[in-house]
């Protein structure tokens, strides 16, 4: 029996400019978006009949940008920008209550206090505040547990690092670009929270994306490639950053959500050509790699070994330079986890972060040190 996501496809992917600090305000940054959204999915504003439009500072809602696209009736989402929107966009269609959603997302202005780790790294929980808990040390708890657990070793984190930032390096779109980065670069940065080094670690930035669904049937009737949605999954443990993760209890978030889009997809880890992987930090590749199928658990280091997810290896891992190097935006970041496996499969990237071929990328979002793993399967041909 045929799985509801297979009638979707997404039909438009756009990316904003993307920089440490962008001259422009966000409402105006998600304006962008939405307009080359629809710009590259070759429809105009009066056929979207779905919506969910987020910003970070400004908090523009989805029934504001409904007026922006002149204010006739629609369905709105409340799913946070990313792969789980994009499965609340797929059943909305799946159940006709719309027929054509556009997901878009910006941030720009938030972080001004550079004394200080951007805001979003800085839990107010009573609970954790006091210890002086953040993002970096939660994901470095768990990476901690598995190097304990089966001896990854530290220039295992370092040769993720490495290949993600060189494909930002070569991304002329990425924050970081030009900065090629070596394992020993890695290894050679500052400690942030043991066992990361500061270059294991994202960027902040400033930037918007956004995507357009819709069914397959109207899909054959627009100018544009379209990619369908083979299988997802949604996994949820707890809040993000109240209480610190054990590896015993989240190590493993994500497993189930990759389990049941391969089932839907009908499809396995061998039939994926590039993985658009959720980069925080470094280790949290290896942690994916495992928990959703890629190796058997404590393995993650010796796979990515021998290039494997460099360009030209056999799974090529965050192709635009991920949240380590091309761009970390708010919540835009994890939109672009999809939209950047939208362009990787259509071709839209440069020649050299072009995985040849590829028909199936997944996608994913969150992971053990937020308590949530949201995983996408996407492919050129429909299953």
């Amino acid at each position: 029996m045929a799985h509801p996501l297979h009638d979707i496809a997404i039909v438009g992917a756009y990316h904003t400019r993307q920089a440490r600090k962008l001259d422009v305000s966000e409402p105006a940054l998600l304006l962008d978006a939405i307009r080359g959204s629809l710009a590259s999915a070759g429809i105009e504003a009066s056929e979207i009949d779905g919506v969910n439009v987020s910003s970070w500072v400004w908090r523009v809602n989805c029934r504001e940008a409904v007026q922006w696209l002149g204010g006739h009736p629609c369905w709105t989402g409340n799913g946070s920008p990313g792969i789980e929107a994009v499965l609340e966009a797929a059943s909305a269609i799946a159940t006709g209550q719309a027929e054509t959603v556009l997901i878009a997302a910006a941030q720009a202005g938030e972080y001004t206090d550079h004394s200080a780790t951007v805001s979003w790294t800085r839990p107010s929980s009573e609970f954790v505040e006091c210890w002086g808990l953040y993002t970096a040390a939660e994901f470095a708890l768990i990476a901690r547990r598995h190097m304990h657990l089966y001896g990854t070793p530290p220039e295992a984190l370092a040769e993720v690092a490495a290949a993600i930032r060189s494909n930002g390096a070569r991304n002329p779109e990425a924050v970081m670009v030009g900065r090629e980065v070596t394992p020993e670069d890695v290894l050679a940065s500052r400690m942030v929270a043991d066992p990361f080094h500061l270059l294991d670690c994202c960027i902040n930035s400033e930037g918007g994306a956004g995507i357009i669904l819709t069914t397959r049937e109207r899909a054959r009737d627009l100018d544009c490639e379209p990619i369908f949605l083979l299988g997802g999954g949604t996994d949820r443990q707890g809040m993000s950053y109240t209480s610190a993760p054990i590896w015993d209890l989240h190590g493993r978030v994500g497993a189930r959500a990759a389990g049941r889009a391969f089932e839907q997809a009908g499809l396995g880890p061998s039939d994926v050509d590039v993985a658009e992987l959720y980069d925080p930090f470094s280790f949290e590749i290896i942690r994916q790699l495992e928990a959703f199928g890629f190796c058997k658990e404590g393995e993650g280091a010796d796979f990515i070994g021998d290039g494997r997810i460099r360009m030209g290896g056999e799974l090529p891992v965050a192709t635009n330079g991920g949240l380590l190097s091309y761009s970390h935006a708010g919540l835009a970041q994890m939109l672009q986890k999809v939209s950047g496996a939208v362009r990787q499969l259509r071709g839209e990237l440069p020649d050299e972060l072009t995985v040849p071929d590829a028909s199936v990328a997944i996608a994913s979002n969150g992971g053990a040190g937020a308590l949530f793993c949201d995983v996408l399967l996407l492919g050129k041909e429909p299953a």
